[in-house]
């Protein structure tokens, strides 16, 4: 049975890692809602569902706009209907598009970038304040992802912090030591989170 903190003593660990997080690692943590442009996103970066793409087709506006990835995968585009763009690379894409739209256009010169990264994500579970899904817009540490879950509750045991993470070998348990991160002992358990890691506070 956990034990309640005595009346007026109450501590507040969320708060004080919000306060010391840019401090000991000085990293701010991912903004916004807005997305991360492509120069994030990088060339070899595969669109993914969610992802909002900008495609621009030289000196034709009624072509040149913002579209969203579906949930199927695809993009809606005038002249072409349903083009699939999940899980391939804006060089890619690109190469369909103009392809497609020399159908309809003479010599189209077609442009495409990653204008907001929605489909990378990263999950927080268990003793923090606002457990659930993280967008992954930037490189994000273990610390600031639960910065971002607003911190550990009063009865997180940090001692037994876990992330599991996907591999092609199956899912893989990595224990974190925490006192080390803060102690400044161990950088390395502070770990640069990959897309679908899931972070477990027990």
């Amino acid at each position: 049975m956990t034990m309640l903190p005595p009346h007026g003593t109450e501590v507040r660990p969320g708060l004080i890692l919000l306060v010391l997080l840019p401090l000991l690692f000085g990293a701010a943590a991912p903004k916004g809602a807005k997305g991360t442009p492509q120069s994030d996103a990088g060339v070899d970066y595969r669109i993914g569902v969610g992802d909002v793409l900008e495609i621009q087709v030289w000196k034709d506006t009624t072509l040149s706009h913002s579209v969203p990835v579906r949930p199927d995968g695809k993009i809606s585009f005038p002249l072409l209907d349903d083009i699939q763009a999940a899980g391939i690379t804006c060089l890619e894409l690109k190469a369909i598009l103009t392809q497609k739209l020399n159908h309809f256009l003479t010599d189209p010169q077609v442009t495409v970038m990653v204008k907001e990264v929605n489909s990378r994500k990263v999950y927080v579970m268990g003793e923090v304040t606002k457990p659930g899904e993280l967008p992954l817009r930037s490189e994000t540490t273990l610390l600031q992802a639960i910065a971002l879950a607003g911190g550990f509750t009063p009865y997180a045991n940090r001692d037994k912090i876990v992330v599991i993470r996907k591999s092609p070998e199956g899912d893989r348990r990595l224990r974190i030591d925490y006192k080390k991160i803060i102690a400044g002992k161990g950088p390395s358990e502070n770990l640069l989170l990959e897309a679908g890691d899931t972070i477990v506070v027990p």
